[in-house]
């Protein structure tokens, strides 16, 4: 069974048996570069970490790294990254203004979705990343990332592009970029996906004091 990392309130879970920085992003990325707190890294290349903006309150969160991030150590920059960038330049949005990260930060083995004990290794890591960008708005992509920031047993395919609030946050979940290569016909309902983030975006500040 997950642990959800959210709880119905919008704050994240006091679970975790380790703390890293959470008041610089340089010092938080030193110290994660060096985790070892899971058999991810034996694996893996290089710990992935996120990348973007820490000011405009806005992340999205997937699975974990794949081959080309872990070659590269930067995420979403293979075929599925090069997908995403290219909706986001469609509706206006720069991928630099935006946090883009993943919830594991090694690299799974054949780039299977990661396991709940991995998740888990890694959750410390995850929760310093959005106390430093403080959040309002978090899109997550795929249905792994639906179920662990959220509720578990939540449908991707019914609850994408739906507005979900837990206390001050705002989710908006969608289709990973690399679900698109399996089912072309999932690329529209992602746009529109990511045409409401732009209007979120463009009104980020209003959402503190009154919602959707």
């Amino acid at each position: 069974m997950i642990r959800i990392f959210f709880t119905k309130e919008g704050k994240i879970r006091k679970n975790q048996l380790i703390t890293y920085p959470n008041n610089s992003y340089e010092k938080l990325k030193s110290e994660a570069r060096e985790c070892q707190r899971c058999h991810l890294r034996e694996q893996c290349t290089q710990v992935v970490m996120g990348e973007g903006s820490l000011e405009n309150r806005i992340m999205l969160i997937g699975e974990g790294p794949g081959a080309d991030e872990d070659e590269k150590g930067r995420p979403f920059v293979g075929r599925a990254g090069q997908l995403l960038n290219d909706i986001m330049k469609d509706v206006g949005l720069k991928r630099e203004d935006l946090y883009i990260s993943n919830i594991v930060k090694c690299r799974p083995p054949d780039n299977r979705a990661p396991k709940n004990d991995e998740m888990e290794a890694c959750s410390p890591i995850l929760k310093a990343e959005i106390e430093i960008v403080e959040p309002k708005v978090i899109m997550p992509l795929g249905s792994t990332a639906l179920n662990y920031l959220v509720e578990d047993g939540l449908s991707i395919t019914s609850k994408r592009g739906e507005w979900i609030e837990r206390g001050e946050l705002f989710f908006l979940p969608t289709f990973h970029p690399a679900y698109i290569f399996r089912n072309r016909g999932a690329e529209e309902d992602v746009r529109r996906d990511f045409k409401v983030l732009k209007k979120a975006s463009e009104r980020i500040e209003e959402l503190y004091d009154c919602g959707f």
